[in-house]
């Protein structure tokens, strides 16, 4: 196992902020993951695990520990009780494994095509869009467990899965380093043509939508709000969608709405609970898409996403994400959480 001294983290991130990793390994199996654990518990330094880079904020001054990227790969397709199982090494590329479902003619990950980052991010966030979420078809989660150094297999219950959360990074968040993913789909399934957008894309030809039909429509939406990686758009130099929606019980929800003279739109979530659309609420508070300020700004495309227009800080994405959630608080007494992870902030 090599490790890198002071390796420049920002390229390796789609916002594409941020300084060095004091010492940097990779590691391409479980023994190697292993001995990067114990090389950094050895020498009291802090750890942290990067995947595709794709969903974080980096500190202007780095990370003082070892960052370990998980580089395990391997992706196996087999039938077993009428599902198609796929299990794929954390290292493994999200989309590349959306794309090879798709052609195996297996339901029940297109609309999660055009992602990025890797297999072993999936579980993290529950990774969702358009309708999906991966909590729908994992089965279990191979991990390393930093508490007593064994592997583990995780069940999809055990996983904790949420809106846009797992244990992985809630309750237990810093305890397991993921090495590989077990997905069960459905061969010769149907698509999932249950979100607006796509709705409006087939207008009324969804019942003879293919699932390949469907993955590139999403890529096209995708690619249309600027959350398609495109080199050289600015407008996909981000993080992803930069705030969780809020979901709120009932009686808030109607509260909001009603404050809102009736303009606030939701969705039913989970519990009994209504999902309202931090787009909308950001929007509203004054930061519109196109926003700018210096070198970081709102995509001209998407509202959720903090840009970096060209040698942005992360000081500066940080104290535009401050200043967005003021706004809202202020206005609409809602506290936007941050999707992304913040590493070397103190």
């Amino acid at each position: 196992m090599q490790i890198l001294e002071n390796v420049p983290l920002a390229p390796m991130t789609t916002l594409q902020v941020g300084g060095p990793a004091r010492y940097l390994a990779q590691s391409g199996s479980a023994a190697e993951v292993r001995d990067a654990v114990d090389w950094a518990g050895s020498r009291q330094l802090p750890l942290f695990v990067l995947g595709g880079g794709s969903n974080l904020v980096v500190a202007d001054n780095g990370f003082r520990g070892l960052v370990l990227r998980v580089c395990i790969r391997g992706f196996e397709l087999r039938d077993e009780n009428e599902r198609a199982i796929i299990e794929a090494g954390a290292g493994e590329c999200w989309d590349e494994l959306v794309s090879r479902a798709v052609a195996a003619g297996c339901a029940g990950v297109e609309c999660l095509s055009g992602i990025p980052g890797t297999v072993g991010a999936t579980p993290v966030q529950n990774v969702g869009a358009y309708g999906q979420e991966v909590a729908d078809t994992i089965t279990e989660v191979q991990a390393l467990d930093l508490r007593d150094g064994q592997l583990h297999r995780l069940g999809n219950e055990a996983c904790g899965f949420q809106y846009r959360g797992s244990i992985f990074n809630t309750s237990e968040r810093g305890r397991f380093i993921i090495l590989r993913v077990t997905y069960a789909l459905k061969p010769g399934g149907a698509p999932c043509l249950t979100y607006r957008d796509l709705k409006e894309y087939f207008a009324g030809e969804g019942a003879r939508a293919t699932l390949a039909q469907v993955r590139q429509a999403v890529r096209e939406i995708r690619h249309a709000k600027a959350m398609l990686l495109v080199e050289g758009d600015e407008d996909a130099r981000s993080a992803g969608s930069f705030f969780k929606n809020p979901v709120l019980d009932a009686a808030a929800c109607d509260r909001l709405v009603r404050a809102t003279g009736g303009c606030l739109p939701s969705y039913p979530a989970p519990g009994l609970r209504r999902k309202v659309p931090a787009a909308w609420l950001l929007e509203h508070a004054g930061f519109c898409k196109g926003y700018s300020r210096g070198s970081v700004g709102i995509s001209r495309k998407h509202a959720l996403a903090i840009v970096n227009r060209g040698g942005a800080t992360a000081a500066e994405i940080v104290a535009l994400k401050n200043d967005i959630q003021a706004a809202v608080r202020d206005k609409f007494g809602i506290e936007l959480v941050p999707e992304p992870v913040f590493v070397g902030f103190q």
